[in-house]
């Protein structure tokens, strides 16, 4: 499997892994309809295109002959944190070490870029996505309000300090 940064074309791969993976991770709480608004809202093409050429947004595909999952973070030089928005594993090939692959990539770049504090953005509903997190030293900090298709849900902030603050 190969980590790589996402280009023009990856951008209709990454929006059917994002809504691969809604559909899959919250069937109780999201409708199909509300995954695609969901996509539509934060990876417009032409959204998800302008983000691919922001100079503190990374974007990286996990690829080995088809995109296997993604993760998007920026970051604040000033307040030397990071912020990672969304990571998400076709669900055809979790188990897989993608997830695990993906985020030490993208630890590895935002260090690099001068992060010390990373966070990750995941909704409260989502379990293993939670799990995922804890199991890599993040720690949970708080919840806030996102909106997905229209309708406020919980999501959990966790954090990762690389002086281990």
């Amino acid at each position: 499997m190969h980590v790589r940064r996402a280009t023009d074309r990856d951008v209709a791969p990454i929006r059917e892994v994002a809504k691969r993976s809604w559909t899959t991770d919250y069937p109780d709480i999201v409708t199909r309809e509300t995954a695609e608004e969901a996509v539509d809202d934060w990876y417009a093409p032409e959204r998800l295109a302008a983000e691919l050429r922001d100079s503190r947004t990374l974007v990286l595909v996990a690829d080995d002959g088809g995109l296997r999952g993604f993760v998007h973070a920026t970051w604040n030089v000033t307040d030397r944190e990071g912020y990672i928005l969304r990571l998400y594993v076709d669900p055809d090939h979790r188990r897989e070490g993608v997830g695990r692959t993906l985020l030490d990539r993208t630890t590895t770049e935002l260090v690099d870029a001068g992060v010390d504090r990373i966070n990750a953005m995941v909704l409260s509903a989502n379990e293993p996505g939670r799990q995922f997190y804890e199991g890599f030293g993040f720690e949970h900090a708080d919840e806030r309000q996102t909106t997905v298709g229209g309708r406020s849900y919980p999501e959990s902030r966790y954090v990762f300090d690389r002086d281990g603050d």
